[in-house]
């Protein structure tokens, strides 16, 4: 039997299914294809996974801590089987509450694996046979990513693992070596770190490239003070099995050749569009190892074909603009004019301190040819950080030209996540740095950070000392 629908999404996770629930309440007769579960890498193996233990090890360290404020806890312990039993229900309830939310709003959900025989006429397989939609007005490409491998001998032993399996340990290792130095990596060393595995960091290049340099400096402290062995500019060689049990790596890096004896090794060196069996080739629709190359509407050069999320070409592996470029597929293909804009992006690291940024870093203003302004200032200083134990850090406002424009806002410090929506804001509104030091924000908060930075960038500090003149 051969189905027609106005929209079909292959992929369920932030793009696809953000835009499945856009284009149905648009009145676009929708159908959203998955082969594996609701809510795509995000929602199953990474975002949400990721963040429920890392609250828990947050919880864990708070609570090792508490003896700072006067509160007496006795023993402090963790049983992780139980912290593994929370990611999951989580996880299960999340996906749950997404099913329930996609049939509400009259989506039809294929659990099955697409294949294109054209670009509007898709085969979908199931365990049982497959069917056949004849007239796909419009197609959404939402497949994803997966993770890139790096072509390193024993990269393929037993213990050898990617973030999705790490995740899902019911035991934590001894002792665990971490290839790569983005934003998974560091986020899942402070996992592990938290648990008192003893945790190496080995990055052929520096760590978080595109971030900005003051603020990974300012980061690297902080990773140690967990314990956290960082080897920078080193190159994996080889990976062999120990023969008591474990692995070794043998690493080259400034002081030369190093073994390192683990338990397990993560490789989290980053991710890549995600393709596997679709044919898009045989459909006529370009594409590149960076994704499928889409204009500002997310519209591919195939009438009718959009694509978003990590398999769009700009890509940027973030749930977050997975969800906006969904949106604006959809939009489009109800016969809007949606666009996407990558201007103020924000970006959230979450170790501890949390690292979060939107704009431009400091370097990449300067390589632009702004006169850049730079207005800085500790959680130290802050009243509420102070309180509170969370002193480490510092915001940092990046602005430039004459009028001040606020081209680039980074927070490390507690909470930086969640401050780091009013830096987005400006850089998106092109707000100025006067703007930001006339917005009265709340006292005592950490919010008051980024005022304090605002006015830091205009020479007139209120809490900083020595205070200078315009």
């Amino acid at each position: 039997m051969d189905h027609h629908y106005e929209l079909v999404v292959i992929g369920g996770g932030p793009g696809g299914y953000s835009a499945a629930l856009r284009g149905a309440a648009l009145g676009l007769k929708t159908l959203l294809v998955e082969k594996e579960h609701l809510g795509g890498t995000c929602l199953n193996h990474g975002c949400i996974p990721t963040k429920s233990l890392l609250h828990s090890a947050s919880l864990y360290r708070k609570l090792e801590s508490a003896g700072t404020f006067g509160i007496r806890t006795g023993e402090i312990g963790f049983d992780y089987p139980k912290i593994q039993q929370r990611r999951a229900a989580v996880v299960h309830n999340l996906v749950e509450g997404l099913a329930g939310l996609l049939k509400t709003a009259g989506v039809a959900v294929w659990p099955g694996r697409a294949g294109l025989l054209s670009a509007n006429r898709v085969q979908v397989t199931f365990p049982g046979g497959e069917q056949r939609i004849a007239g796909a007005k419009n197609l959404l490409i939402a497949t994803g990513g997966s993770e890139v491998v790096p072509p390193v001998p024993g990269i393929e032993l037993p213990g050898v693992i990617c973030a999705e399996e790490a995740l899902a340990l019911p035991e934590l290792p001894s002792s665990l070596a971490i290839i790569g130095g983005g934003v998974i990596a560091l986020e899942m060393a402070t996992i592990f770190a938290a648990f008192h595995v003893s945790v190496t960091i080995v990055q052929r290049s520096i760590l978080l490239r595109r971030e900005d340099r003051e603020m990974v400096r300012r980061l690297a402290p902080n990773l140690r003070r967990q314990r956290i062995r960082v080897l920078t500019e080193t190159a994996l060689r080889e990976i062999s099995a120990a023969p008591e049990g474990g692995l070794v790596l043998a690493v080259e890096g400034p002081r030369g050749e190093e073994t390192l004896a683990v338990e397990k090794v993560l490789v989290a060196v980053g991710r890549q569009p995600f393709f596997g069996g679709l044919n898009l080739a045989g459909a006529g629709i370009d594409f590149s190892e960076r994704g499928i190359a889409v204009d500002a509407g997310m519209a591919a050069a195939v009438p009718g074909v959009y694509a978003a999320g990590d398999a769009a070409d700009p890509g940027y592996f973030l749930a977050h603009t997975a969800f906006h470029q969904g949106l604006a597929a959809a939009e489009n293909a109800a016969g809007g004019s949606a666009s996407f804009s990558a201007k103020a992006i924000p970006v959230c690291i979450f170790t501890d301190p949390p690292l979060a940024r939107a704009g431009l870093t400091e370097e990449q203003a300067r390589e632009e040819g702004y006169p850049v302004q730079v207005g800085k200032f500790p959680f130290s200083a802050s009243g509420k950080a102070f309180l509170r134990d969370e002193t480490a850090g510092v915001v940092k406002i990046v602005a430039g030209g004459e009028q001040g424009t606020v081209l680039g806002v980074h927070i490390l410090g507690p909470h930086a996540p969640d401050l780091i929506q009013e830096g987005t804001l400006a850089v998106a509104a092109g707000a100025k740095v006067k703007d930001l030091e006339k917005l009265i924000h709340p006292h005592p908060t950490l919010s008051e950070t980024l005022w304090e930075a605002a006015l830091a960038a205009s020479g007139l500090p209120l809490h900083l000392a020595p205070r200078r003149g315009r």
